[in-house]
């Protein structure tokens, strides 16, 4: 411990890493702390970090912008390929490569001799984290208190936090796990441990992102989404890029009480958890895409994506996102996007997501042979390619009936 001068802290002014920077001084003969924070678009988050970063003994805070680079590079992508882990979409994961990789442009500029961070040893973040930090600096030396330190839970965090007078903006009975970025916003611990307890969705300061259906407006709100190329270029006939069309949804969704999941999901490590995650505009995004390639991708291509689907949200939930099998699946959903071109219209209602009107130019639905009035189709067609299909069937038969 004592050849370690200078650690880089992933710092978000939470319960777990507003205690880590004195813990570090303490257990690793007084290194010095640079704590960085990432810009994933939490917002109020971030505000007077610099002030309490300080106070509480690290020498200096980065504050880096990563929003466009974690919507751009992994969500869009995410998104296109329509990944999602056990109906959760991912928002946790999306930010850790990218926060993971920043850490270690941060180390390697400021010449650190360790990496901490702030994950416990039972979830998923650990994972992704380390993973980012060993493709691009496998050298690195990393810390992780939770998996180090006497400290056995959060309530025993306040009490460090309380004795070394650092400040919170939590108390022991708000005190949930809570993780936010511009995709989402995750509530962990307390009440929602026992599956049992119901979600207290509309008990004050619980949602931040958005209300619960129950007090949502009366009336329908219709939201237009265009994508070129599978890319969300514009919403209601708006063009701006896809981190503001994002922000755009939150405000939109989170009001019509959209995005809301309740799910006990398997864990990396092993385990079951409880968790209830908002994510209204990355609902409805994903469902406008969803919608979109119904008329754009043919058969084949939008089934095998589907399964391709599972194993790449197991790749970015499993913190495998700087690997060479992810970046090919990445290639293969860009591609199937060609003609992922046109206009969705949704229609939001009470947590409700209705499918308004949708098109393209490069649409595959014809409605000259899908009719039921004269159409285009000879139906005649039909007996010879059924003959055809069915003639394995037709075969079994004719054995089992001794004919052949």
């Amino acid at each position: 411990m004592s050849e370690i001068k200078k650690i880089v802290l992933a710092y978000s002014g939470g319960l777990d890493t507003s205690i880590i920077i004195p813990w570090l001084k303490e257990h690793y003969n007084n290194p010095e702390v640079i704590a960085v924070a990432a810009d994933v678009g939490q917002d109020d988050e971030l505000e007077g970090l610099e002030e309490k970063a300080i106070k509480t003994g690290a020498s200096k805070l980065y504050v880096l912008d990563l929003v466009d680079e974690m919507v751009d590079d992994v969500i869009i992508p995410s998104m296109m390929m329509g990944a999602k882990y056990e109906d959760y979409l991912l928002g946790t994961a999306f930010a850790r490569p990218i926060i993971g990789k920043a850490l270690v442009d941060i180390a390697k500029k400021e010449g650190a001799d360790a990496i901490a961070h702030g994950a416990t040893g039972k979830g998923n973040d650990q994972v992704r984290f380390e993973l980012a930090i060993k493709r691009f600096a496998p050298e690195m030396k990393i810390i992780a208190p939770w998996r180090e330190w006497d400290i056995k839970s959060r309530e025993e965090e306040i009490d460090y936090a309380e004795a070394h007078s650092i400040p919170l903006k939590i108390s022991r009975e708000t005190n949930y796990s809570k993780d936010k970025n511009l995709w989402h916003l995750s509530h962990e611990g307390l009440d929602l441990e026992d599956p049992t307890n119901e979600p207290l969705y509309d008990k004050e300061g619980f949602l931040e992102m958005g209300v619960s259906p129950f007090k949502a407006p009366d009336e329908a709100t219709y939201v237009t989404l265009d994508f070129e190329k599978g890319w969300p270029v514009a919403i209601d006939g708006e063009k701006m890029k896809a981190s503001a069309i994002i922000a755009k949804l939150n405000k939109i969704g989170g009001a019509n009480g959209i995005g809301l999941l309740d799910i006990v999901e398997n864990r990396l490590v092993g385990m079951k958890d409880r968790g209830v995650y908002e994510t209204p505009g990355g609902t409805i995004l994903y469902r406008a895409h969803e919608v979109l390639e119904m008329l754009t991708l043919d058969r084949d291509t939008k089934h095998m994506k589907s399964k391709l689907a599972v194993d790449f949200a197991d790749l970015v939930y499993n913190g495998k996102w700087f690997t060479p099998l992810r970046e090919a699946l990445t290639a293969f959903a860009v591609d199937t996007q060609k003609y992922v071109t046109g206009q969705v219209k949704l229609k939001l209602y009470k947590g409700n997501i209705i499918t308004s009107s949708v098109s393209s130019p490069c649409t595959l639905y014809s409605e000259s042979l899908v009719t039921f009035d004269e159409s285009d189709y000879d139906q005649a067609q039909a007996t010879g390619f059924i003959n055809l299909w069915g003639l394995p069937d037709t075969v079994q038969a004719l054995r089992e009936q001794g004919k052949l």
